[in-house]
């Protein structure tokens, strides 16, 4: 049996004894020193779950969000693949328009060459056929620089006319940049008379060019 030392002893107090033996007493303590762990331990589990709880919580949204993301995309993928059929026939008219700005871009105003020079003519002289090509495309913004159609017309009168005088007249009017040619005499009185004329750009149309910007 143990005795409580003298140190232990409470002055003016009622007399306590401890009677259990020591190993109890440690025992005791052992006990309540594994409870303070435990509850200490289940502290740490009860933070490592709501941190973990917290984790997936953000992974699963962030899941979510780039299922949407990747489903809208998909739906855009879907939208211009549906699209498609329309680029393509846009493509195609614009490489059609080009090409017909292309094919038709030196397309001609027959009437206005012609009654240009007719103008021109003394009365007694008319013209009897003519042959003009168109020259090449337009390259630049002033159309009285750049040659447009080529070629060569017959003037036929029953009396000699001074050509050249009527050559000068020609390489004054609007539109011709050159105007040059001779005369040859046909069965009977009839005089035919052939002009290589050139006209600058002004004699095309335009019309497709101005189609195509816009």
């Amino acid at each position: 049996m143990a005795f409580a030392s003298v140190s232990n002893l409470v002055i003016g107090g009622p007399p306590r004894v401890n009677l259990l033996p020591r190993a109890i007493v440690e025992r005791r303590e052992r006990a309540s020193l594994l409870r303070k762990w435990g509850w200490g331990l289940v502290a740490v589990l009860a933070v490592v779950a709501l941190g973990t709880a917290g984790v997936f919580t953000l992974l699963t949204a962030a899941s979510l969000r780039l299922t949407a993301a990747n489903a809208h995309t998909n739906e855009l993928l879907v939208e211009v693949a549906a699209l498609q059929p329309v680029n393509q026939k846009l493509q195609l008219e614009s490489e059609l328009g080009e090409f017909r700005t292309q094919a038709m871009g030196t397309d001609l105003k027959w009437a206005g060459p012609l009654e240009t020079v007719r103008g021109a003519l003394p009365a007694d002289v008319g013209i009897s056929e003519y042959s003009l090509a168109p020259g090449g495309l337009p390259r630049t913004d002033d159309p009285t620089t750049e040659a447009g159609a080529t070629g060569r017309i017959h003037f036929i009168s029953a009396t000699p006319t001074d050509f050249v005088a009527l050559i000068r007249e020609v390489r004054q009017l609007p539109g011709v940049l050159d105007a040059d040619g001779w005369a040859t005499t046909l069965s009977g009185d009839a005089y035919d008379y052939e002009l290589r004329v050139t006209f600058d750009q002004t004699v095309y149309t335009g019309a497709y060019a101005a189609e195509a910007q816009q």
